[in-house]
Order: structure tokens, then sequence, then C-alpha cells
């Protein structure tokens, strides 16, 4: 039966904890799932918020039913659009599921990313989404044996882990075709970093488009950049600085073609009366710089939308039916005929 001195006024963690017998800082343990107690004393605390009807009734009824009702979300990088459109599709995923979301980031660091995972899973999440990473498809099918995993940028599938990768390389190949179908021939690539399988993939579709057409391979017209704008800005001034004779530039993702497009700005060449340019990704700004860009679109929204259904599935045990939407050239105002 529960006290009477609690009957008009709200149970705190602190009544919890004196009628269980236990700290507070038990208490607070067992409902954040990270407590290492023994069964009488969680037996205690479950009686004790029962009895007291205390506020987090939702975290007890996820510790009788051994589910934390949280899903772990690993991005690289918090501050990218390219995350924020995934997250967008994940966000609408978890919508009227009973299920909130833990975000960490991985950092582009193989080890930081694990480090996060596991902190994940001390956390007792139900699920993990890993959004891109470094980390090895052995070591994402390692963590998923302690629970599901779905992962994106790769074709892992086992009993509890899947993976959704794009064609990256066909997305280039539509990207550096498209300005060889314009009349372009020297055509400058800025490349994603060279440890990066997305920006390994697409190296292989541009070098796939240039050697279908019979043109000449020019590793001059080829810099090494991160996917980030100041990459873009500065591949730019190295295609300058070593006199390179380019009349387009296709860059591995949107944020290096902003950087690319600002460093054609400031040396006066137009865009694209003088210099064509595609990115990569069809991130949402990209319909709105001057000029809208010409870019690849990949489906961030549904990937992150396909990524969350298919995790749940999986915690519930159901079969997953899903196919990654291909990607797709975007034709806006950057590319143009060579004259």
């Amino acid at each position: 039966m529960a006290d009477d001195s609690f009957s008009n006024t709200p149970s705190t963690l602190l009544d919890v904890a004196r009628v269980a017998g236990v700290s507070p800082s038990t208490v607070s343990r067992i409902l954040n799932g990270t407590a290492r107690v023994s069964e009488v004393k969680r037996k205690a605390v479950l009686a004790a918020i029962e009895a007291m009807n205390f506020t987090p009734n939702q975290m007890a009824k996820n510790l009788k039913s051994g589910n934390s009702m949280t899903i772990g979300i690993v991005v690289q990088d918090i501050s990218s659009p390219f995350f924020d459109e995934t997250l967008r599709g994940v966000d609408d995923g978890l919508k009227d599921t009973g299920y909130t979301s833990v975000i960490v980031s991985g950092h582009w660091n193989a080890d930081e990313e694990a480090e996060r995972v596991q902190l994940l899973l001390a956390r007792k999440v139900d699920g993990i989404i890993l959004l891109s990473g470094r980390i090895s498809d052995e070591t994402v099918i390692k963590f998923s044996q302690r629970c599901p995993i779905v992962a994106t940028g790769r074709a892992v599938r086992t009993e509890s882990s899947i993976g959704f990768k794009i064609d990256n390389e066909y997305g280039a190949y539509l990207a550096v075709n498209h300005l060889i179908e314009l009349g372009h021939r020297r055509i400058a690539y800025v490349a994603g970093p060279d440890n990066n399988n997305d920006a390994a993939d697409r190296l292989k579709g541009y070098q796939r488009a240039i050697k279908e057409a019979n043109i000449k391979l020019e590793r001059g017209l080829i810099v090494e950049g991160d996917f980030h704008e100041a990459s873009g800005l500065l591949a730019v001034n190295q295609l300058f600085e070593t006199r390179q004779k380019f009349t387009a530039i296709f860059a591995a993702n949107d944020l290096s073609a902003y950087g690319v497009r600002l460093g054609l700005y400031r040396k006066g060449i137009r865009v694209p009366e003088d210099i064509s340019l595609v990115g990569f990704d069809d991130l949402p700004s990209s319909s709105y710089t001057a000029p809208p860009l010409t870019t690849v679109h990949q489906p961030l929204y549904d990937i992150g939308l396909l990524a969350t259904n298919a995790l749940l599935a999986i915690i519930q045990g159901k079969e997953i039916e899903a196919h990654v939407p291909p990607v797709e050239l975007v034709v806006r105002e950057t590319t143009r005929r060579l004259a």
C-alpha cells in the first residue's frame, strides 16, 4: 500500500530511494538503465515507483519490459547539412513509435566511433543507427551481436544488422558523363578524402566515364579534398597554380562544390559561362546557390527513413523489405554546352 504521506504531493526520486531503501543515485542509474544491482534492489525500486506513482512511469514500464525505448544514432559531423537531412528522415521514422533518440558523433575517427557505440550499448539502447563512419564491417557485425544495428554507407547483412549503400560510382559516372555530353573533355575533379569509401567509389565513377569516352586521364586534374567547403576553394587555387587547363569541374560533394564556386568567383570566372560545375548529394541549399547547382541527387531523407524502419523491424522480429532509392542527376544552372 502506498505511504499516505505522499498521497497529495508528487513523489520525488529521493522519496523513491527512501521507500526502496537504496541511494538516490541507485534509483537514477536503474531508471536510465546503467545500474548493475541485485534483483532484490531492482524489484524494490520498481515496487516503490509503482506504489508512489512516481512521475517517470514510462521508465518503470521500460524496465519491466526489458526495453529502453531508446534508439542510438551515430553521426560523423553533427554540424553537417548532409547528416541534417538524413536525421530528418530518422526523426520522421520514429514519430508515434514511442521511441526517443540519443545522438552522438564519431567525428570520422574509427576509435572514437567505436567508443560512442560502446557508450550507447552501456545505456541499453534497443538499437543503433550508424550513419556512415570508419569502423570496419567486421566491427559493426560484432557490435550487432549485442544489439541490432542498421548502418548506411556499407553493405552488411546478418540476422541483427543490415546496411544500406547507394551506388556512389554510378552517381559520379552520371555527373561526368553529363559534362562529356555537353562537349567537355578537360574535366577537373575535386575528390574526397582518400580513406573514405564513398570518395573512392566516386573517383572510380569519374575515371570510368573518362575512360569510356576515350579521354586521356590526367592526374593533374584530380585534386584531393575532404568533403568540406574550404577544400573546394583550395582545389581551385591548386588547379590554377599548377596551370591546369579545364572547362568543367566535378566536385565529390556539394559542400566542396560551394567552395569551388567561391574560388572561381574570386578569380573572376563565371559559372557556367566560363566553367561548368557539378556537385554530389543535392543538399537542400543547392537549389538556392547562385546559380542553382547541378548535382547528383542522393536520397538522404529516404535513407534516414529507410534505416529507421529497418531497425524497428529487426527489433520487432519482422521481415525487412527495403530497397535503396537510386541516385539521379539533377540538372540546374551551373552546367552548359561547351561553345
